[in-house]
């Protein structure tokens, strides 16, 4: 023991960094079971709210108890709302730029929605006039029940962290993606302008999220509706043009329809094969 107190009484000084240590260690820990806890009740007071709702007895105006095929309309209902809510953020680029954590399976409570709405959707009755046993009516009732409670969770979770999970680099990335966006939908932007926006979002979101094939097709259709919505491009001056002739410069009150056409033609948007760059406007070459 003696070369043990020789130690301490040397190095006694120790003492005082190793309590920092210790307390912060400690601080960590207690934020983290209080961040658990929260969590935890908010969870357990959701689910007590939906289900409390639905187990009251509802009375129809003949005066009787609800049917089964009430009860699974509105449970159809509810399953069909928070289904159309979360596709709200799964189609929409702007919301998944804004709060990736509700298209990222990797995060618990997403995975934990996705799993309730594989076993909601499991149960769900073909129509609301299929025969249910009472057992089944309740184990479809508590699976939409908790459908509802994860996403609401899996929601105020994404939107708490927002990007936070991302470096700054990436950050950054996800900003400049949510300002081309802007210009890409935007009609008052020119085509050329919609066409680089629209390929420099597809660019900039490129490993960072990962964006299904429909929320790209309803993009595909805002970029090509605002393309086909926009101004038409103008056209060089007449000094630079060669000399036409007489049929070519008639007045456009005689061709009409030919006019039309030129200035409804859309903009090609850019497919998603791998032949052609997104955001690639191919031109005519002109003839010699």
């Amino acid at each position: 023991m003696e070369p043990v107190f020789t130690f301490l009484s040397g190095y006694w000084w120790l003492i005082f960094p190793l309590m920092g240590v210790v307390g912060a260690i400690g601080s960590a820990w207690e934020r983290g079971a209080r961040r658990r806890h929260r969590r935890r009740l908010e969870v357990l007071h959701a689910k007590a709210e939906l289900k409390a709702a639905p187990a009251r007895t509802v009375m129809s105006r003949e005066g009787g108890v609800t049917t089964q095929g009430t009860r699974l309309e509105r449970l159809f209902d509810a399953q069909d709302a928070v289904t159309a809510r979360w596709l709200d953020y799964e189609l929409d680029v702007a919301k998944i730029i804004a709060f990736p954590a509700m298209s990222d399976g990797r995060q618990p409570l997403t995975a934990a929605f996705l799993r309730a709405k594989r076993v909601a959707d499991g149960l769900r009755p073909a129509s609301a006039k299929a025969r249910l046993t009472k057992d089944q009516l309740t184990e479809y009732h508590n699976a939409v029940t908790d459908y509802e409670v994860a996403f609401d969770v899996a929601e105020r979770d994404a939107r708490r962290l927002k990007d936070s999970t991302f470096s700054t680099v990436e950050r950054k990335r996800l900003d400049t993606a949510k300002q081309l966006l802007t210009i890409a939908v935007d009609e008052a932007a020119t085509p050329a302008e919609r066409q680089v926006a629209y390929r420099r979002v597809r660019e900039e979101l490129d490993g960072l999220i990962s964006l299904s094939d429909e929320a790209i097709e309803v993009l595909e259709a805002k970029v090509s509706l605002e393309l086909t919505t926009g101004r038409a491009p103008r056209t060089p001056p007449q000094a630079n043009t060669p000399q036409s002739t007489t049929a070519d410069a008639a007045p456009s009150r005689d061709r009409p329809d030919a006019a039309r056409s030129d200035q409804s033609a859309p903009w090609p948007v850019p497919a998603r094969s791998s032949d052609t760059a997104p955001g690639r406007v191919v031109r005519r070459k002109s003839r010699p």
